[in-house]
């Protein structure tokens, strides 16, 4: 009604020049207040004051009609007059061009004749008025919303309806919600006044309550939007007269979910129908309103309600209940009340100086939440490394220079609307002292309590500053005394700083005098930064020092918080969460993380969201839950935002009432007693609960009542004598009914008993005793007219009154339990009811005496067995001779388990029992050895334990990494290390290897770091060709048959330095793959030529190698007469087997034998057959990251495993090979035999038995690791067998004695050869395809580990012939004679011997 005459005024022209002449004449109430606020500026003081500045009236929001005039209002005051200027969607507006718009004397803006159109709406909009003083700045008004109502469209028309005399009907009416003040109706074409009787809903319907003849007729209604009125269609509403009959009760209008804002009028709508008329009553949050008393609840015609001046407190659910007497229906609605923004704290004035610190404090409430953004002089402040948004809301501005001056303005905004706030901020002159104590808006930091100075000398420059501490986010800046003070004790300093090309400085000073250092904090990473310090006195300050340039250190860039964190409940299950990016992203953001913990627990969980926005589902109905959002960039996790809660929507309850019971009253009502559904299922706050009953014999005749808020019991009245009905119980919520319980059942009464008496005594009462139990039976009172409610029964020895029991009128017997055997006991029953118990009736019983077990023990179970499932788990049978053959249980024995572990020694048994013939023994240890053995115990009679049976539980991969992980430098050499541990504490399994990663960068992706196999009886391991002073990060990993277990934590070790010399110890330089030693033997780094001596010994050597050769050949001719054929045989068919399995290329007579050199305790292979392939390689696959990724190698490969050196020797190239860059950048894929037997102390592979016979020997090429003492010749070696391109080496070794393999040692480099016993560096093994050609290797050498010596220089010039090595071959796989093999050895070691003195001489 108000909105409509508010429309009407707004269209008469004499009301807007009433308006103007107002506004002339209108000060603002609060001027003159604020005026005096402000002290006048004195003519001779040097500090100015702040200046009024403020609005006195600011635009707000309107509604229009096309072609109708609008006045905006706007006016400020200063001194001098400000110049207003309007602002319409952020652009100024040309108001001196326009003939519409008009700028009136006091600001205020007015437009004639309101253009707007389906295309054009040049006027509709958000307006801003700004008002500026030159010499001051600029302040915005709040922003003001023009909307413009459209053309009038009909939603729904009235239609023609028939309503009983006194009851109520309803016309519908549905246009536009902005032309709803606009509608009127009309009766038979006359207007209609509306009174209490007849009322406009908000929606524009009509509401006709308590019919008479008169309100029959035609009905439509009309929109008055400035233009020709436009007409519904009639409808005629008929008045019937009362037929005298009931008629079902309806709702015309039900009451909708309304948003209001704060100060408005909300109007419910709730219009019933029925005969007898209802009546209409109202609820909110289950608690009647009271509408007669309150001025602000009206009930309107047909019982809506209308809330006049909405406040907060308002918000709610309401239920609307209509009652006939015969019927009760019900509706609700959720009434939510917004509120605008409005500041609890504003901003103030500020004095500061140049360099300072300050924030501008503004808090603002409102509903929704409202955002703030800052303006100064009417631009908007966006927040930068100087201008920040604080606590929220705050403005601080950081280092503070002479254009920061103007007025600020803090503007909050919400879905309701708008509000601004303002402050001044002067900056004074260093030597103009801030008036009065600093206001609290002054940070810490930058407080100056400036004295006025006095004249006297001032300090000079502070000596010596320097940044003592530089990290990525702050500096700490120290310095010496000025030399004018040089004690210095009375001086405070001054700290100005800036970013290096920046203008703008900040300040921060000392805490107290004589202090000489600070820290200056929130700096950004790798930025430089220029430093000078003032020293202070009583007389001010003193000079500047010079100044200091400084730049932070770099750090990674993770992202900030994400802003603005909001959580909205989208389903009672489901909650959307959205944000924005972060303001520092510090680079590309890759996704967000969104976690999520529900109220009350410790257990959060997580979903990766690429976007800025997420719905959450499968939540707990009506939960209250938290979320927070992290950023991830490339360099991980950034800032996390802090926790927003919300709780998620309420639904109709999940679960039924609980114990639901019913009592008797009397012949026609029953009383319902129920719990509510469990806590987690009420999905809400429960309003109320439904019950519903029906007779037994009539299902379909179900009558229903409702019981509102809390109450847990109902009684049903009006029931029919002795009848069966049967009831259910549902909870309610606001958003519906849950399940129903089962159906329960009771029966009334055939007559209305008497209850103003007790009962009378039962008729009889019986007891049976037992051992530990005595049976009371008992037959109900003769005079059954009067009510039984139930009966007590009291029994105890000598006395009935030691224990009471209480039972259900119907049950006519009951058990005592738990007595003493051979005791007299006095038992009373008494029937009871309401009133009270009547007459008891006493009986007297001693239970039997306790019977004397059988002294014959039971026998304990038989066939104990042990079945183990998994890891943790063990199920134990048995079966028990006592039993019957078909081993079923009848009686109530039970069975006891025990079990327990050797180790430790003293570990004590575990028990549990069983009532079947078997027991799941869980939560064992894995892989551990387990006793069990089990009794069987009937009554007091038990058995003696069983025998024992054992059980070892499987194996689980380690659950805890190797400890006592240790790295240290292997002494003489620095590019080698040593890493110790100790296996896991919890292994889990036998340990059947070790991998060990190392890296030198600890932050590395895991398979970016190189890792080194070992195998599971060695805990100690060398790694080899590190790069010197270079930190390496070591973890180790264990792995068992079941997998690998964690890594440890990482240890660095830094590699020494380079040392001067080349000493003992000392490695030889690398040598690349293109490296050939010098024909001519050169020892000079300069390459001068060798001397006569040095030829004639070379040659002497040659012709004994030649000799010795010979001479080997003979021996070996004479071993090969003795071969039998059917050694033939075996090696043909060994051969053969070889061939078939592992698709080397030629028959075994094609492989031909390699150069042989014997040394005692180390043997090197060198191959001298042409490889088929010219540029052998080896194949390059990248490193297995896990263990599903590592093949292992069964024993049948052994023999074919080709190992190379996972630390590159020197004889790689130095590019690829020398450095960890060169191991990222060839990795071999590996085999790892950790399945495979450990290697026993020689390091070579044994060939399976399944796949050659016991007494043949390897046929197959084996290459051995190279260990790391192996004398330098063998680079050397391998170079030249590169430059060569020789095919595989072939080693024949006879397992029975380590001297049965030869080889033959090359030409050693310069320099002195150094040796240390080594430990052994595990291979890494490269994978050999089936069908492809075997690639040529580095190196190999067999040995004995853990002793040396020096090889005896040898060169071969020629190997031997094809059919020579065949018969080599052939004689390798021989029986021998023990004492014939013993002198062959030793004339082989005279001859080592005489070779040896040669060379030395």
């Amino acid at each position: 009604m108000a909105a409509e005459r508010g429309a009407r005024r707004l269209l008469s022209a004499s009301s807007f020049w009433v308006c103007c002449l107002l506004l002339l004449g209108r000060r603002a109430p609060g001027a003159a207040a604020a005026r005096s606020a402000f002290p006048p500026q004195s003519p001779g003081s040097s500090i100015r004051t702040f200046t009024p500045f403020y609005f006195l009236v600011e635009p707000m929001d309107t509604l229009s009609i096309r072609g109708s005039s609008v006045l905006l209002n706007c006016s400020a005051y200063s001194e001098p007059s400000p110049k207003i200027e309007w602002k319409k969607d952020g652009t100024f507006l040309n108001l001196v061009s326009d003939d519409r718009r008009q700028l009136l004397p006091d600001g205020s803006l007015f437009i004639s004749n309101v253009v707007h159109s389906k295309h054009n709406k040049p006027d509709e909009g958000h307006y801003q008025c700004v008002a500026t003083v030159e010499s001051l700045g600029t302040i915005v008004s709040r922003t003001a919303r023009l909307a413009v109502a459209g053309l009038p469209r009909f939603a729904s028309q009235p239609e023609p309806s028939s309503v009983y005399a006194g009851n109520s009907a309803i016309l519908n009416c549905e246009v536009n919600a902005d032309l709803v003040p606009f509608v009127r109706w009309e009766q038979n074409r006359q207007p209609l006044f509306l009174d209490n009787r007849v009322t406009k809903l908000p929606s524009g319907a009509l509401v006709i309550s308590n019919a008479t003849e008169a309100d029959g007729g035609l009905y439509r209604c009309l929109v008055e939007s400035g233009g020709p009125p436009k007409y519904s269609d009639e409808a005629e509403l008929t008045v019937l007269t009362d037929p005298g009959i009931t008629s079902n009760l309806v709702f015309l209008k039900q009451p909708s979910s309304l948003v209001r804002i704060v100060g408005q009028s909300a109007v419910l709508p709730c219009v019933a129908s029925g005969l007898p008329v209802p009546t209409i009553r109202w609820m909110k949050n289950e608690e009647a309103l009271d509408t007669e008393s309150s001025e602000r609840l009206v009930l309107l015609a047909g019982g809506s309600l209308d809330i006049s001046d909405v406040t907060e407190y308002d918000a709610g659910t309401y239920f609307c209940r209509a009652d006939n007497g015969n019927d009760t229906i019900k509706a609700q609605a959720e009434l939510t009340v917004q509120a605008q923004p409005e500041f609890l704290k504003r901003p103030t004035n500020i004095y500061a100086h140049e360099s300072m610190d300050i924030v501008f404090e503004c808090e603002v409430t409102g509903k929704p939440t409202p955002t703030v953004k800052w303006v100064k002089n009417g631009d908007m402040v966006i927040p930068s490394d100087y201008f920040k948004i604080v606590k929220e809301h705050n403005l601080q501005v950081l280092g503070l220079v002479k254009s920061d001056e103007g007025f600020y303005q803090c503007i909050a905004e919400n879905d309701v609307g708008n509000a601004q706030a303002g402050a001044q901020l002067i900056i004074l002159d260093h030597d103009v002292a801030i008036p009065t104590l600093p206001p609290t808006s002054l940070t810490s930091a930058t407080t100056d309590h400036l004295a006025p100075a006095t004249t006297g000398p001032l300090p000079s420059a502070p000596r010596d500053v320097v940044a003592s501490l530089v990290s990525t986010r702050f500096i700490k800046l120290t310095w010496r005394t000025p030399a004018s003070d040089p004690h210095g004790d009375n001086l405070t300093y001054s700290v100005f700083y800036t970013k290096e090309g920046m203008t703008r400085e900040r300040v921060e000073n000392t805490s107290r005098p004589g202090e000489m250092q600070v820290t200056i904090q929130n700096l950004m990473p790798a930025t430089v930064y220029i430093f000078r310090v003032m020293a202070q006195n009583k007389h001010g300050s003193g000079e500047s020092s010079a100044p200091l340039r400084v730049e932070t250190q770099p750090e990674v860039q993770l992202p900030g918080p994400a802003p603005n964190v909001r959580a909205y409940a989208a389903s009672p299950t489901s909650v959307t969460v959205t944000w924005e990016t972060p303001l520092s992203g510090n680079g590309e953001i890759q996704n967000y993380k969104l976690y999520y913990m529900e109220k009350g627990t410790d257990k959060e969980q997580d979903v990766d969201v690429s976007s800025h926005s997420h719905t959450i589902t499968g939540l707990k109905k009506y939960t209250e839950y938290s979320f927070r959002v992290v950023a991830y960039n490339k360099h991980g996790p950034g800032v996390s935002t802090q926790d927003v809660a919300v709780q998620t929507l309420s639904d109709a309850p999940s679960a039924a009432p609980q114990n639901l019971s019913l009592e008797v009253r009397n012949s026609k009502s029953i009383l319902i007693h129920w719990q509510p559904p469990p806590p987690a299922t009420q999905n809400g706050q429960i309003t109320g609960y439904k019950v519903r009953y029906r007779k037994a014999s009539r299902k379909s005749d179900v009558s229903e009542t409702l019981v509102t808020g809390t109450q847990l019991s109902q009684l049903i009245e009006g029931l029919d004598r002795g009848t069966e009905y049967n009831f259910r119980v549902a909870a309610l919520t606001v958003n519906g009914t849950g399940p129903a319980t089962d159906w329960v059942s009771a029966e009334t009464f055939e007559s209305d008993l008497d209850e103003t008496r007790v009962p009378e005594v039962p008729s009889s009462l019986h007891v049976r005793p037992l051992v530990t139990s005595i049976v009371v039976s008992w037959t109900p009172p003769e005079n059954q007219n009067i009510v039984v409610r139930g009966y007590a029964i009291g029994y105890g020895i000598g006395s009935p009154h030691a224990q009471t029991i209480k039972v259900d009128y119907k049950q006519r017997y009951y058990t005592i339990e738990n007595l003493d055997p051979s005791s007299h006991y006095v038992i009373t029953l008494k029937a009871f009811n309401n009133v009270g118990e009547g007459i008891p009736l006493y009986e007297s019983a001693v239970t039997r005496p306790h019977t004397v077990p059988d002294p014959t023990p039971m026998m304990p179970p038989v066939g104990v067995q042990a079945s183990i499932l998994s890891h943790d788990t063990i199920r134990i049978t048995w079966a028990d001779n006592s039993l019957p053959k078909h081993q079923k249980i009848t009686d109530s024995r039970y069975y006891t388990v025990r079990w327990k572990t050797n180790i430790p020694a003293n570990t004590k048994y575990k028990n549990a029992n069983a009532t079947t013939l078997s027991y799941l023994v869980t939560g064992l240890k894995p892989n551990t050895l387990y006793e069990f053995s089990v009794m069987v115990t009937k009554g007091r009679r038990s058995s003696t334990w069983s025998m024992t049976a054992h059980g070892t539980t499987f194996e689980l991969v380690p659950t805890s990494p190797p400890k006592d992980v240790t790295v240290v430098s292997k002494e003489g050499k620095p590019r080698t290390i040593i890493v110790n541990w100790q296996p896991p504490s919890e292994a889990n399994g036998k340990i059947t290897g070790y991998i060990i990663y190392y890296s030198t960068d600890v932050n590395a992706e895991i398979h970016d770091w190189v890792i080194e196999p070992v195998v599971g009886n060695r805990l100690t391991h060398q790694i080899q060709e590190l790069t010197l002073d270079t930190p390496y990060y070591f973890k180790i990993q264990a792995r068992n048959s079941k997998g690998m277990g964690p890594m440890s934590e990482a240890v660095q070790f830094r590699t020494p330095k380079a040392s001067g010399s080349s000493g003992k110890g000392s490695r030889q330089p690398d040598l690349g793959s293109d490296y050939k030693p010098p024909m001519s033997g050169s020892n000079s780094p300069h390459g001068s030529p060798t001397s006569p001596l040095d030829s004639n010994m070379l040659l002497v050597v040659i012709v004994s190698v030649g000799v010795i050769t010979i001479v080997v050949v003979v021996v070996i001719a004479v071993f090969c007469t003795r071969r039998t054929t059917s050694h033939q045989k075996k090696k043909r068919a060994a051969c053969k087997s070889v061939n078939g399995s592992h698709k080397y290329k030629g028959n075994c007579r094609d492989v031909k034998p390699p150069d042989l050199w014997i040394h005692h305790e180390r043997l090197e292979l060198k191959p001298i057959d042409k490889s088929p392939d010219p540029n052998p390689v080896m194949t390059d696959t990248p490193i297995p990251r896990n263990s599903q990724d590592i093949t292992p190698v069964d024993n049948s490969m052994d023999s074919n495993i080709h190992q190379r050196r996972n630390s590159y020797r020197g004889h790689e190239s130095e590019d690829s090979m020398s450095t960890l860059a060169g191991r990222r950048g060839m990795r071999p894929k590996m085999m790892m035999p950790f399945d495979s037997q450990p290697p026993q102390q020689s390091v070579r592979n044994t060939p399976s038995t399944d796949t050659m016979p016991a007494s043949s020997s390897q046929t197959c090429c084996t290459d051995h690791q190279d260990p790391e003492g192996a004398t330098s010749s063998s680079y050397l070696a391998s170079s030249q067998e590169e430059d060569s391109g020789q095919g595989l080496p072939t080693a024949h070794v006879r397992p029975s004695h380590p001297l049965k393999s030869f080889a033959v040692p090359a030409v050693p480099p310069p320099g002195p050869p150094s040796y240390d016993p080594a430990l052994p560096s595990t291979p890494l093994l490269s994978q050999q395809a089936l069908n492809h050609h075997i690639h040529s290797v580095k190196t190999a050498s067999i040995g004995t580990l853990g002793r040396s010596r020096p090889p005896v220089p040898v060169v071969v010039p020629s190997a031997p012939e094809v059919q020579e090595a065949t018969r080599m071959l052939e004689d390798s796989e021989s029986s021998y004679e023990p004492d014939e093999l013993t002198k062959e050895m030793a004339h082989l070691e005279g001859l080592m011997k005489d070779l040896n003195a040669i060379t030395t001489a």
